[in-house]
């Protein structure tokens, strides 16, 4: 494909193209895929970095020094693709160490807060994702794209933690999952922060440098028919969805 042809490309296009080859993925493997991909100048729109950091960093540690060594994703698009307006926005910052993935969220917040009036910290809580929260679904093994975890995390400490089994005809959860996280909000005016930590052993195995694992990042937010969805790899369903693990983008693990 010459310049000047990747340039007529639409952005509409390039979601849907690269949704196609997500799809691909799954019957032909990972590496044909990706050469496609670079050809196409798609696979930099799907890629986030999880930094690695030698120090143990808690979800309690919002202000750590070693957050600034990770390269921020912002979530910038409703799960349909539509841009969402900047004060939904949401930055992700990721670090991982020889125990765990940390992740922070840091996100504007125009709107009042949907939260628990009574939030419990010291278990999960059910629905949360009726709450304002940020969310991680992480895919250890590319090449079994389907089975997945789900993390989220609430502005005030809450968190779930649940294991999927996607199938056409449904999704299997383990809702007795227990992966040993932790979480940590802050609210403060006009803005929201929140952060989790999942020991690598919840996920079966802990990741080498190089490696690339899959994922999306989410953030729900406000109420009423004017919720908002954000999705960093939009899912492009009919109505709000994000358990569509053929469009999720590439976790690298770098050194």
């Amino acid at each position: 494909m010459m310049d000047d042809e990747r340039v007529a490309i639409s952005h509409g296009r390039r979601r849907l193209l690269t949704q196609a080859l997500w799809s691909m993925m799954l019957m032909v493997g990972a590496e044909p895929v990706r050469g496609m991909l670079k050809n196409l100048n798609l696979e930099a729109e799907n890629i986030i970095e999880a930094r690695h950091t030698k120090i143990e960093v808690a979800a309690s540690d919002l202000d750590h020094a070693e957050w600034k060594k990770a390269r921020a994703v912002r979530i910038t698009r409703y799960w349909s693709g539509k841009d969402a307006p900047p004060q939904r926005h949401a930055e992700a910052s990721l670090l991982w160490s020889k125990n765990a993935l940390s992740v922070r969220f840091i996100c504007p917040q125009a709107e009042p807060l949907v939260v628990n009036e009574k939030p419990q910290t010291d278990r999960k809580t059910m629905k949360l994702w009726d709450r304002d929260v940020c969310e991680i679904f992480i895919a250890p093994d590319a090449r079994s794209v389907e089975s997945y975890y789900e993390f989220e995390a609430a502005p005030t400490g809450e968190w779930i933690d649940l294991a999927i089994k996607w199938k056409p005809e449904g999704r299997e959860t383990a809702w007795d999952f227990h992966s040993g996280m932790t979480a940590a909000g802050r609210v403060s005016q006009g803005s929201v922060m929140m952060a989790m930590r999942v020991p690598w052993k919840a996920l079966g195995r802990t990741p080498q440098s190089g490696e690339r694992w899959r994922a999306n990042l989410f953030r729900c937010v406000g109420s009423g028919e004017g919720r908002g969805y954000l999705a960093w790899q939009p899912t492009l369903t009919e109505q709000p969805a994000f358990h569509v693990p053929q469009v999720f983008g590439w976790l690298t693990f770098k050194g």
